[in-house]
């Protein structure tokens, strides 16, 4: 059993070992927590081993997205200039905003037609950049898909992929993704994080304080027999995290 993995060891140890291939990763975390940043660095780690990451985008304008991913230490710009990054734009989709760059991929779509043009647009990158490459999936937001689409359509979308995604894996051969869902929880149902939490392999939830920069960090779920649940100090000091 191949284990990939984050590239932050304290992150790799609290969670057993590292990600097992086609697994979800679910980072939990209130309005005022800086855990998203999270999976950001999982994203660039990941890339930096050769993955293509894949930014889903349903929050913000583009340039918006930028400018929060850079506190992180994360050029989008950058990183998709230079062919390792693509960004499937939902909330540019559903805005009608059209961009020049050609990593971005975005098409006219409603709830109705949602599922089926965002995995054409998937299947498009595959083919035309991603190629022999691993995914690397970034969902910015759940929260803003339950949003756009609503809760209860958005769970039924999920368990749709899962059944694309294990139909996949019967039929094609090539590297499996990993994923990473990043949820505000102030913004969603604790029915609809539920649902998440089912199909996520592993979960970690942050809480921000009230006083002082460090957050509890709590790895709460993984698959793998070497986990114990665990709490930690958790910190984003210039760009870079802390897990203590």
């Amino acid at each position: 059993m191949e284990l990939l993995k984050t590239g932050i060891e304290k992150l790799d140890e609290a969670i057993g070992g590292g990600l097992l291939e086609d697994s979800v990763m679910l980072i939990i975390y209130d309005t005022y927590s800086m855990g998203w940043s999270l999976g950001v660095k999982i994203l660039q780690n990941r890339i930096d081993r050769g993955d293509f990451g894949v930014i889903i985008n349903s929050v913000l304008p583009l340039s918006s997205l930028s400018m929060e991913f850079k506190i992180a230490n994360f050029d989008i710009y950058e990183t998709a200039r230079t062919g390792n990054l693509g960004i499937i734009d939902i909330f540019a989709s559903f805005n009608g905003i059209q961009y020049t760059e050609p990593f971005v991929y975005y098409t006219n779509m409603d709830t109705s037609t949602f599922l089926p043009k965002f995995i054409a647009l998937y299947r498009k990158m595959l083919t035309n950049v991603i190629k022999d490459r691993r995914p690397i999936g970034l969902a910015v937001t759940m929260d803003g898909l339950a949003f756009l689409l609503g809760e209860e359509q958005y769970i039924r979308i999920l368990q749709k992929n899962a059944a694309i995604k294990e139909t996949a894996r019967i039929k094609e051969s090539r590297k499996r993704p990993l994923n990473v869902f990043l949820v505000n929880k102030d913004r969603v149902s604790r029915r609809f994080i539920s649902w998440l939490a089912l199909y996520s392999q592993y979960i970690i939830e942050f809480y921000s304080l009230e006083e002082g920069n460090e957050e509890k960090m709590v790895v709460r779920k993984s698959p793998l027999p070497e986990f114990e649940p665990k709490t930690y100090k958790f910190r984003l000091k210039k760009g870079e995290v802390l897990i203590l």
